[in-house]
């Protein structure tokens, strides 16, 4: 009969991980903007960093999840690792609030929130209600296996191989703690591995010795799952988790010494055995927070020194002078260098993203894809950037380029994106369906291609000389381009009329491309708008005529 009842709990432990899931996917779904709104305001303060992180894992009843919204923040400078640090440590006790709380003898709560999620889901059209009904169905379903667990494992608990497995485990303290943490690893949720060893420690089957030893290694486990998630992160983004990972080492070899001395204590600590494995949980993150969290920026300041800040492969070194703060015409001129990288990258995409149309490759035009993460990372770090810049007392002319090298880094950002989320979508789209251009209607998309590269290059030439001549070559060169794309659109049009063959089975990657080419014209040709507008030669729909007297020259006059 043994293995029956591996069979119910093994079905019992798959549905606990299953309704631990849906939870934290319901509540993410719903009020995720806001759980990061509670981040941004624990910016630098680590009492508040702590609260919000308790907040934020009771509503998630993640740590896990926790920490990946802190590292998102940390990884975009806005998190310092000390004020990370405080998020995970309220992070770790607020989890154990959550198991606290599903430990407990609920009675008729399951079958009441089955059916209040049943009615959420089902009878309402808003989203967010329907995530709450997921959230209950997910919360119902969690309290019925543990149900499940116990029982089941009152059933093992009279197996003699099993009472001689567990013997050996109960001796040995450094073997149960790292399968604690391979449990808690292999489930990715330290919460759903802790209740399941209540639930078996109350069934009789976990001796408590061996059932608090679990728990170490399952608070060590549910470290370890955050620093897998982030380690090819940057180093910003790994820090906090490796910290917090250190501190709850350091409090597990401090219990492992201190587990065989404990005994006389035990009672303290609850008088069933799942109140005993439940409260020791709640202390050792407890004792975790009351330990580091005064020690915080130490222990920041310790990892910052063992991950320190450079460039992840692939990703350019940054030209950012953070030393240059309180020079601001310094600090633009580095800002206009890491634009001028970001223009570099966005360029060498652009030229490249034609040859994703002629490769029969996935991985090409994967390895291009890559790319527009890379404009993202640097998009995000200057914004940030200038961002800090404005803060400080700008003259009109640095306030005015530091709007500009916002504006152009930003219209960057949207070129890579449309090169990522249209072009290269629809080169994997003719690749898949093994669509062909014509020939007339190749030559025509490759003539365009090559005058896009050629504003490219023509932008980079505004931005930097801020040439009004060059300027106005780009705007006057919109309205060409503009009726050229209406020109091609036409005689595509006359090719399908015509019958031809490739034109009617890739037409709408021919005038999808078109669009796309459109709006990276736009993008380019907006540097331009800011020198002209300054100099007052634009009108509000068109250019002016170069023979006409400028707004400012008759505003004089009159």
């Amino acid at each position: 009969m043994g293995h029956e009842f591996l069979i119910e709990i093994a079905g019992a432990v798959a549905l606990l991980l299953w309704a631990t899931r849906m939870v934290k996917t319901g509540i993410l779904r719903a009020y995720e903007a806001k759980l990061r709104g509670w981040l941004s305001r624990s910016l630098d303060n680590r009492l508040r960093g702590f609260g919000v992180g308790l907040g934020v894992a009771v509503a998630v009843q993640s740590s896990t999840a926790t920490a990946m919204l802190m590292a998102s923040f940390a990884g975009r400078g806005l998190l310092t690792t000390a004020a990370g640090i405080a998020v995970l440590l309220g992070a770790d006790l607020g989890s154990t609030l959550v198991v606290q709380l599903l430990s407990l003898d609920l009675g008729l709560v399951p079958p009441l929130l089955l059916v209040a999620g049943y009615i959420c889901f089902s009878w309402f059209d808003r989203a967010r209600v329907k995530q709450m009904g997921r959230v209950l169905i997910g919360l119902a379903l969690l309290l019925l296996s543990l149900k499940l667990i116990s029982a089941a494992g009152a059933g093992l608990a009279s197996s003699e191989t099993l009472a001689v497995v567990l013997d050996s485990l109960a001796t040995d303290s450094l073997l149960a703690v790292l399968l604690g943490a391979a449990l808690a690893w292999a489930a990715h949720s330290s919460v759903a591995t802790v209740l399941l060893i209540a639930s078996l420690a109350a069934s009789g089957l976990v001796p408590p010795l061996l059932a608090l030893a679990l728990v170490v290694g399952a608070n060590v486990g549910g470290a370890l799952i955050a620093v897998g998630l982030t380690w090819r992160s940057t180093a910003a983004s790994r820090r906090a988790p490796f910290a917090n990972l250190l501190a709850r080492g350091v409090i597990a070899v401090v219990c492992l010494f201190l587990l065989p001395f404990v005994l006389e204590y035990l009672p303290a600590l609850g008088a069933g055995a799942d109140r005993l494995v439940v409260n020791f949980h709640t202390a050792f993150n407890l004792a975790l927070a009351l330990l580091f969290l005064p020690l915080a920026f130490p222990l920041g300041r310790l990892v910052e020194r063992w991950l320190p800040d450079k460039p992840a492969a692939g990703e350019a070194a940054s030209h950012l002078d953070e030393n240059a703060m309180e020079r601001p015409q310094q600090a633009l001129a580095s800002a206009t260098r890491e634009v001028l990288a970001m223009a570099d990258r966005a360029e060498r995409l652009l030229s490249q993203v034609v040859d994703a149309f002629q490769t029969h490759d996935v991985d090409s035009i994967t390895a291009l894809s890559r790319e527009d993460d890379e404009l993202d990372r640097l998009h995000e770090r200057i914004k940030l950037y200038i961002a800090r810049v404005m803060r400080e007392s700008l003259t009109e002319d640095q306030g005015q380029r530091a709007t500009d090298i916002l504006l152009f880094s930003t219209n960057l950002e949207h070129v890579g994106d449309i090169i990522d989320r249209n072009l290269l979508e629809l080169a994997q789209k003719k690749l898949k369906r093994r669509l062909s251009f014509s020939e007339q209607g190749w030559s025509e998309l490759r003539g365009f291609h090559e005058y896009l590269v050629e504003q490219f290059k023509l932008a980079i030439a505004v931005f930097v000389t801020g040439d009004r001549s060059l300027a106005r070559q780009m705007i006057a060169a919109k309205e060409g381009f503009r009726e050229r794309v209406h020109d091609s659109a036409e005689q595509h049009l006359d090719r399908l009329r015509s019958g031809r063959i490739e034109s009617i089975e890739s037409s709408a990657l021919h005038l999808d491309l078109l669009r796309d080419f459109k709006r990276i014209n736009s993008h380019l040709v907006s540097v331009a708008y800011p020198i002209l507008e300054a100099e007052g030669e634009l009108r509000e729909s068109r250019l002016k005529h170069p023979d006409e007297p400028r707004r400012a020259e008759l505003g004089a006059q009159g």
